[in-house]
């Protein structure tokens, strides 16, 4: 494969890593740089422990063939053309940009940059943080922003479980310091990646972006969840509702809810809204709908919890003498993250009613799921489940999708709980067949 032009990735984390793997495979020469001296050294032996889909073997292939290195040395970015920032952004218990990463990095990057080089900023951030932060501190090193080098800010758009194919596929939203920046920001991801860009006037504009999907897809589950529990008080199936909803024409599309679940999880959707609401704040505008989403979305862990509590109570069952088995620990389908997932809401609340707990997740790590909920996943399904009164499904990943349920070892009129399996009714009327219970989200 002909090598292009040398790349630098600031930040291996979840975004970095995947971003680094495929502009490797695309041909460039890319260092990545990081702080964490232990994943370094990791990725220098070929030691990838991503579980994102694709990602490991692309940067195994990528470190291999010499197409990828990893350094905590940002010295390493003064022979690239571009350089790529992905670090993390979370937000304090405060609710503000928690900005401690962006801020080290592109004071460290400011001692190594040189003139032509181009500046992309791909960590989540309120409008006006590239232009007043990131700017600023990247020409504390005597250079001009817009004159010696160009910066853009280009959102990262991916969803977990298919982080790659996204990267390819979505358009790439650009926003430059000036024309020039945008032009070549926009040029760039076109070559790499072969995808069309949506370029914006402002850094600002491009910021918003990102924030303003994720604040509409918040505040859309927030709706389905609403919507279902609603949808409950009248023993009507939600995904009948949402189905039949969503065959109406509006605007340029349809009507598109969204489908309710156990909550809302990972880096993105829980912070976003908060981000979006906080910046409102600071500059005098009071908007409600980040606040509403939010607060909807983090009561359906004890919402879900409940349910079981429930039906065990319906059966004359205490909870001190139930056993509930939990499958899936992640927070969504077919992902290994643990990060802000609702399940350990769910979990927490069933542990404080005194539940005995169990729990599988092939896709997590064990010693990471053992940190964050004081309960050690299982080795094996079979053994989870064994004379469980409620089997509860909260992320379908593909190894629970074909379930032998008749061969489980549960309890007698075991509940199966489905918090994001979203099974279909015949699938319902067999587990029935089958003597079990069912609960859903609006089910």
């Amino acid at each position: 494969m002909q090598h292009r032009q040398p790349i630098a990735v600031i930040g291996l984390g979840y975004v970095g890593l995947c971003v680094a793997a495929a502009l490797a495979e695309s041909g460039y020469d890319v260092v990545g740089v990081d702080n964490a001296a232990a994943l370094v050294t990791d990725l220098d032996q070929g030691v990838v422990r991503s579980r994102e889909p694709g990602v490991a073997e692309t940067a195994r292939r990528a470190l291999a063939e010499g197409r990828l290195r990893a350094t905590t040395d940002y010295a390493a970015v003064a022979d690239a053309e571009v350089i790529v920032i992905t670090v993390g952004t979370p937000v304090t218990d405060e609710l503000k940009l928690a900005e401690d990463q962006l801020r080290g990095a592109c004071t460290e990057l400011s001692r190594h940059l040189r003139p032509g080089q181009l500046v992309i900023c791909k960590s989540t951030v309120p409008p006006g943080t590239t232009r007043d932060l990131v700017l600023p501190l990247l020409e504390r090193g005597g250079l001009t922003g817009g004159r010696d080098f160009s910066l853009a800010f280009c959102p990262e758009r991916l969803a977990e479980g298919t982080a790659l194919a996204d990267l390819r596929a979505l358009p790439i939203v650009v926003g430059g310091l000036d024309e020039a920046s945008t032009a070549k920001a926009a040029a760039f991801w076109q070559e790499s990646m072969n995808v069309p860009a949506i370029p914006q006037d402002t850094l600002e504009a491009a910021e918003i972006v990102k924030l303003a999907d994720n604040w509409w897809i918040d505040l859309n589950i927030a709706l389905a969840n609403e919507l279902a529990r609603f949808c409950s008080l009248f023993q009507v199936d939600v995904l009948d509702v949402i189905s039949a909803a969503n065959s109406i024409k509006k605007g340029n599309g349809s009507v598109n809810i969204l489908l309710p679940s156990v909550g809302v999880g990972g880096s993105c959707l829980t912070k976003d809204p908060w981000m979006v609401w906080q910046t409102a704040a600071r500059h005098g505008l009071e908007v409600r709908t980040p606040q509403v989403g939010r607060l909807s979305n983090d009561e359906m862990p004890a919402y879900t919890a409940r349910l079981v509590l429930e039906d065990l109570a319906a059966r004359g069952l205490e909870p001190r003498s139930s056993t509930v088995a939990v499958l899936g620990l992640a927070f969504k389908n077919n992902t290994g993250d643990l990060r802000e997932t609702p399940v350990k809401g769910v979990v927490d609340e069933l542990a404080a009613a005194g539940v005995r707990l169990r729990a599988y997740d092939p896709m997590v790590e064990p010693d990471q799921a053992e940190a964050l909920f004081g309960l050690r996943p299982g080795d094996s399904l079979t053994e989870t489940v064994r004379d469980a009164d409620c089997v509860a499904v909260l992320a379908l990943h593909k190894e629970f999708e074909d379930i032998d349920f008749a061969a489980l070892p549960v309890a007698e009129s075991c509940l199966v709980l489905d918090g994001r399996a979203y099974y279909p009714k015949e699938k319902i009327a067999m587990l029935r067949g089958l003597g079990y219970r069912y609960r859903g989200i609006g089910r």
